[in-house]
Formats: C-alpha cells, sequence, structure tokens
C-alpha cells in the first residue's frame, strides 16, 4: 500500500518541487542532490532559510501551506507522498514517527543556531560556521568530513548568512591565504578543521 503511495521524482538545477503559498499536499524526503529553501520576503527580497539535503524531509509541518519555496540547486531526486498518506504511514511506522522527532529537534537546534549566527558573529564566524555545519550534515549521511561539497552558489551562501556576495567570496579567500581551507572545483576542503571549528563558535 504505502508503495503506492510514494512517487519517485526527479528536478533539474533550479527548478521548483513547490512554491511558497501553495498548499501542503504532498511531502517530499530528499534522496539525492540539494535543495535550496527560500522564503520572499514583504518587501520583495528574498531570504535563504536552509537547504535540504539527503535524508530530510520537507513539508511535513502542520501547514495547509508551504512556509518556503523549494528548488533544486543541482539534480535533486525526491520521493512525493500524499500527505494525508504520509500521516497514515507515520502513524503506522513508529520508526518513522521517531525520525520525524529527531528531524524536528535538531531543525529547532538549527533554528536557534542560525539567529544566533545573524545577530551576533563577524563575517569570518558566518562562513566558518555554515562549513561546519554543512560538513556535520553531510557527514550524518556519507563520509564527507574534509571535503565539502557546495554545489550552492557564493550567491546562495551570502543569502544565507546575511552577507553579501563579495563578502562571502573576500571572507573564503582570506580562510584560504591563512590556509584554513583550500578552495576546489566543486566545494572547500578543510586543511585545519579544529581552527575552523573554533572560529565558527565565535
Amino acid at each position: 500500500m504505502f508503495d503506492q503511495l510514494v512517487q519517485h521524482r526527479e528536478f533539474p538545477p533550479k527548478s521548483v518541487l513547490f512554491e511558497q503559498g501553495a498548499a501542503a499536499d504532498f511531502v517530499f524526503s530528499v534522496s539525492e542532490g540539494t535543495i535550496r529553501l527560500v522564503r520572499l520576503l514583504s518587501d520583495g527580497r528574498r531570504q535563504i532559510v536552509g537547504f535540504a539535503i539527503k535524508g530530510d524531509f520537507l513539508g511535513v509541518g502542520l501547514e495547509s501551506h508551504y512556509e518556503f519555496t523549494a528548488e533544486a540547486v543541482d539534480t535533486a531526486r525526491v520521493c512525493r507522498i500524499p500527505h494525508h498518506g504520509f500521516e497514515t504511514m507515520a502513524d503506522e511506522k513508529p520508526h518513522l514517527l521517531r525520525k520525524l522527532h529527531e528531524i524536528a529537534s535538531r531543525e529547532l537546534h538549527h533554528s536557534h543556531d542560525q539567529m544566533v549566527l545573524l545577530g551576533r558573529k563577524n563575517a569570518e564566524e558566518r562562513v566558518a560556521a555554515f562549513l561546519i555545519s554543512h560538513r556535520d550534515r553531510l557527514a550524518r549521511v556519507s563520509n564527507c568530513t574534509v571535503t565539502i561539497p557546495l554545489p550552492m552558489s557564493r550567491s546562495d551562501i551570502a543569502d544565507y548568512l546575511g552577507l553579501t556576495i563579495e563578502t562571502v567570496s573576500r571572507t573564503i579567500s582570506k580562510l584560504a591565504r591563512e590556509k584554513l581551507i583550500v578552495v576546489v572545483p566543486d566545494g572547500v576542503r578543510l586543511l585545519d578543521p579544529d581552527r575552523i571549528a573554533a572560529l565558527a563558535r565565535g
């Protein structure tokens, strides 16, 4: 029954999974790729509120409409499940419910960290915190601990961290000059993870 509910979908880069304000008819589970989560503000500006990766769920909340737009950064593969079917699945599969509670707890912690990040940290600390946080999230689903793939653009990172593109680029170049990281074609490699982590803590 549940296999009949699950729809496998592939989204090419820059395509939209769902839009902010649309009816939240489906829950999405990310199987592969990176999803950019964008909230449009009342003045027309955009704020990137996060990046979903493999293992993340989108649209699980109780809200009847999506609170943000979800866009594929690179090629993304997802499982799409009708919301009513997902609720039944969660009721009948306790391990799924436990995982959702774990994800919700992690997201709450992440939201608190993001508030501190935007309110108290300088540019270097914000970029370092982003790199460490992204590394730790990827490490939960892969062997990524040193080389961190960054499929999102510098503009995406800037919007997420509340910085300008120039500041993000300048900060990454500074970290590279100080031999804390080295920039590789698809991301960055941490040369001194302990110093980066210390910088991230401020």
